[in-house]
């Protein structure tokens, strides 16, 4: 969330990045009702101040045994008029803070407008095949990897179902990124899979996207969308001693999402699915480094790819593809050489402290103090990874080498259907 403050010293910063990405906010009315607002505090300072200089004057009367019924009854006027006004703010407040929350994080000045996404750079080389291979998901049937029907059965399309192998790989693949993350300075926590409203609202998913979100309605609670809202949420309402800052956490969860359902033959397969697991990075750091923080949780989230030698690129987004509380995102997308296709397995974002005021995380740091910066991404996101990774290792007899660094994880070097 932008302080009002913020918004009304940057006013064509704030309208061009409402309009940039995409949003609808009357920023006309939150003008005037901050103008209002500032006049009714002003009002009230200035009756405040009467009501004290009047009580200074019964006071004095008492102490000579003078007759105070006057001014007691101007006493008791301003402190009416006092209440009115401050029934009035708040409803000027209330009205004031619904549209300031509408309002997008402002994107930093190095991210262009719109346009396609701008490749950073690219690592790995693309696989070239010698024989005619098959693509993950006829692969992964061919070797009873998946059992995508049966978990239409248990819950519906697009909630997959791994076994055998299938189920031990990915395992393998969330036991294998929590440890090299945490061999790297991550704090490993296991957090909660459902959250509540407020824990939505502080990272920037309500209101705005709670159509796309399972929600509980007896208890008002959410399925967690990704894992990003619990673990930025262990620190809801909290000041951090500067000193213990940066903050780094890792975390798996199971991640659900509504949204998925809309992407039409994509819901077939694991590419858009309503049930996935990540594994989360999340960073709370001092405002002055956050960018320096930004490009070494990119490179935490490289690393996996990296040591199971899957080629991906880096882009950067633009202003029109960012989220709503995003101020700077990048994404990596591993190479799927069946599908000819590149995937997006991490999103890594700098949300300064837009984040932070809605979830009131502050730092003190000796006499300076003020809203942490959060950062996160995925590191990285399944079932993408899962796609990749058998694409990339498949071989000619059908069978999927496992990785070198994996192989510990796994117990085995290969997989296949004997």
């Amino acid at each position: 969330m932008l302080e009002i403050a913020f918004v009304r010293e940057n006013i064509e910063l704030v309208k061009k990045a409402i309009k940039n990405k995409g949003e609808n906010v009357d920023i006309t009315s939150l003008l005037e009702f901050d103008t209002q607002r500032r006049g009714l505090i002003q009002k009230r300072d200035e009756k405040r101040r009467e009501r004290k200089e009047i009580s200074g004057r019964i006071g004095e009367l008492k102490r000579e045994g003078r007759n105070t019924n006057a001014e007691e009854n101007k006493a008791g006027k301003i402190a009416e008029e006092i209440k009115r006004i401050d029934k009035k703010l708040s409803e000027i407040e209330k009205n004031l803070y619904e549209i300031l929350i509408q309002i997008p994080n402002v994107p930093h000045p190095s991210v262009p407008v719109e346009g396609d996404k701008i490749i950073i750079r690219e690592w790995g080389k693309k696989r070239e095949f010698d024989f005619e291979p098959l693509s993950y998901l006829d692969l992964a049937n061919a070797i009873s990897l998946l059992d995508l029907k049966r978990g239409v059965k248990v819950a519906s399309s697009s909630f997959p179902s791994y076994k055998g192998d299938g189920a031990r790989l990915e395992r393998a693949l969330i036991n294998f990124m929590l440890d090299t993350h945490t061999s790297r300075g991550y704090t490993e926590v296991f957090t909660p899979f459902l959250v509540n409203r407020e824990s939505m609202f502080g990272t920037g998913q309500l209101p705005k996207l709670e159509e796309d979100m399972y929600r509980i309605e007896k208890d008002d609670f959410f399925l967690n969308p990704t894992a990003e809202v619990p673990i930025t949420n262990l620190h809801k309402n909290e000041t951090i001693p500067g000193r213990k800052l940066p903050i780094k956490y890792v975390g798996y969860t199971a991640c659900f999402r509504r949204e998925a359902g809309s992407y039409g033959r994509e819901t077939k397969g694991l590419i858009r699915v309503h049930q996935f697991n990540k594994v989360e990075l999340v960073k709370f750091v001092l405002p002055d480094g956050s960018y320096n923080e930004l490009e070494t949780l990119l490179q935490d989230a490289e690393i996996i790819l990296k040591l199971l030698e899957i080629p991906y690129r880096v882009r950067l987004l633009p202003v029109n593809d960012m989220s709503f509380a995003s101020a700077k995102t990048y994404d990596i997308e591993v190479w799927a050489p069946v599908l000819k296709r590149w995937l997006e397995v991490s999103s890594i974002s700098n949300f300064e402290d837009f984040q932070a005021r809605r979830a009131n995380i502050r730092f003190r740091d000796g006499k300076t103090s003020g809203y942490v910066h959060t950062l996160n991404g995925s590191g990285l996101a399944l079932p993408r990874l899962f796609i990749a990774l058998l694409e990339n290792y498949e071989q000619k007899d059908g069978s999927v080498r496992i990785p070198d660094k994996l192989v510990p994880y796994m117990g085995k070097e290969m997989i296949d259907n004997r």
